[in-house]
């Protein structure tokens, strides 16, 4: 087997705790949402994700939009935008660090010491990707990876959004493994020509078409890469 020249990877369920993003980013978001759009309301980047919500929810408030879709998780880009920009607030002042499994951050380092090229494909902005992985447990990992991906590429269960990843990158996708906990995510990465391994941690229902493995070690050991 010759080894991926790129590897795409998940968050949650893969390399963080899916509690983490539930159990502290996601009420710390929703605790200082109100207060963050009054203080910011000037500020560019949130009046856009407002005009936005406007033009999704026009008939709500957007604070009664943004709490609907907090509570059924809702991939939506301005909300994900809007979260991002208050944890940025959270991992500035150090109230939040940026949790992972114990054996990413020795993989991924051994990955790109040999020479393959490292992204995170997420439905998190590029934003709160960059601040999990710049303000982790393990230190700022963010020059370990080439390149970011939310779901302004596309929908993370749409084949299309892999072959626009690889043609971002410029590989083909046959050299591009793709990580994550999510079978349905497998299933389009696969879709598209891309390598696709399952992340089977605590809670994760196997999903029996794809390569398993239970920590990047694992992942290392089934497609050779360094490690």
């Amino acid at each position: 087997m010759i080894p991926p020249s790129a590897v795409i990877t998940d968050i949650e369920g893969t390399t963080t705790r899916i509690a983490f993003v539930h159990d502290v980013l996601f009420p710390y978001a929703r605790a200082h949402l109100e207060n963050f759009l009054h203080a910011h309301a000037e500020n560019d980047t949130v009046r856009a994700a407002l005009a936005e919500i406007a033009d999704l929810a026009p008939d709500m408030a957007a604070l009664d939009a943004l709490h609907g879709w907090m509570d059924r998780d809702a991939k939506i880009t301005p909300l994900k935008t809007l979260q991002g920009l208050i944890w940025h607030q959270g991992y500035a002042d150090g109230t939040l660090q940026g949790e992972l499994y114990p054996d990413v951050s020795p993989a991924l380092r051994r990955w790109r010491a040999g020479g393959v090229r490292l992204y995170v494909y997420s439905s998190g902005s590029e934003a709160a990707q960059k601040l999990l992985f710049g303000h982790s447990v393990d230190g700022d990992l963010t020059p370990l990876f080439s390149g970011f991906f939310d779901t302004r590429i596309g929908a993370k269960r749409d084949a299309s959004s892999y072959r626009s990843i690889a043609t971002a990158i410029g590989l083909p996708a046959a050299e591009c493994l793709f990580l994550s906990d999510i079978g349905a995510e497998l299933d389009a990465a696969s879709a598209a020509g891309m390598r696709a391994c399952q992340l089977v941690r605590e809670g994760t229902a196997p999903a029996s078409a794809h390569i398993q493995a239970g920590d990047f070690q694992a992942v290392a050991g089934a497609f050779q890469l360094p490690g």
